[in-house]
């Protein structure tokens, strides 16, 4: 039978059949043993085939996985040489962010991206809570949606207290599989719960200890907000390890990078300290912002990203 793996709890994973029923399954012995390079074989948004092993428990048995169109994965933190599958199967990444309680840094909002460039899935970047900030930091968060904007992804804003942009999120969503990432706190269980009050997702207040979310999701979850319409929500995210991602490969996923790769001098060019660098020129320059050109810096360096 097929079914769509809608939860991993590591060990298990709830499957739902093509009648929308819910089964607890585990992995046929055969997926332990192959060299897949990943820590968890079985993604939320996979499709696949499995067999029921008692009814009356409602549990069964993965075979097999049907070719993913898509995945998005990151470093694994146990394992540097594995990655670990986020989502398998999506339409869109949707990145939710916030300038104040609790910041998001520019240089997640950047490797969140690059990792959806790597992985060719469109992206959205949503700045939320927008009723808690003066006109300062929106002139701020203005100068950065158009610098997001002019790189070709699509930029709004949100607030689950006024209402703002609450039913273009939605609009967003219909008909389509999206994997929301963000850090813990930046309130996206309660831009989902704006639109879709019967999922009822978790909320917690944001710690006022160093300003930090309180992790309310445990395990990445796919919810079905309306007929074809699904989120996959992952766990708040301390660090985004680039998985199989080379640090000379770094500027293809940087659009603004990409469209300069044929002008340096040399063919290998790292953008650091290399003569008659095009990127470089063009931070110089100011047509590649500075934050832009430091996020990739510190992608290629390998550098922890929780600033």
């Amino acid at each position: 039978m097929k079914g769509l793996v809608i939860r991993s709890t590591g060990s298990w994973y709830d499957v739902r059949d093509e009648e929308a029923n819910i089964w607890r399954c585990r992995l046929r012995g055969k997926f332990k043993f192959q060299d897949l390079k990943v820590t968890n074989p079985v993604a939320v948004g996979d499709r696949v085939f499995w067999e029921i092993e008692d009814e009356s428990l409602q549990t069964g048995i993965i075979n097999d996985i049907e070719p993913r169109a898509n995945y998005i994965a990151r470093q694994s933190v146990q394992k540097s040489a594995h990655s670990h599958l986020l989502a398998a199967n999506v339409d869109q990444a949707i990145i939710v962010a916030t300038l104040t309680f609790p910041r998001t840094s520019l240089g997640f909002i950047d490797r969140l991206l690059v990792v959806a460039e790597s992985f060719r899935i469109p992206s959205t970047v949503i700045f939320n809570k927008q009723d808690l900030f003066d006109d300062e930091t929106k002139e701020y968060q203005h100068q950065l949606i158009e610098l997001y904007q002019g790189l070709g992804y699509t930029c709004f804003t949100t607030s689950s207290v006024t209402g703002e942009g609450v039913e273009r999120f939605r609009e967003l969503l219909s008909g389509k599989i999206s994997v929301l990432s963000g850090h813990s706190g930046v309130g996206k269980s309660t831009l989902v719960n704006a639109i879709a009050p019967h999922l009822n997702l978790r909320t917690n207040e944001v710690s006022t200890f160093a300003n930090k979310g309180v992790h309310t999701t445990t395990f990445a979850e796919m919810f079905e907000l309306a007929p074809s319409t699904f989120i996959i929500d992952s766990p708040g995210i301390k660090e985004l390890g680039l998985s199989n991602i080379d640090p000379e490969e770094v500027s293809h996923y940087f659009p603004e990078m990409r469209d300069l790769l044929n002008e340096c001098r040399f063919n290998n060019c790292l953008h650091i300290d290399e003569p008659k660098c095009a990127v470089k020129e063009a931070v110089e320059a100011g047509s590649i912002a500075l934050s832009r050109y430091e996020s990739y810096l510190s992608m290629v360096a390998g550098q922890d990203n929780r600033r």
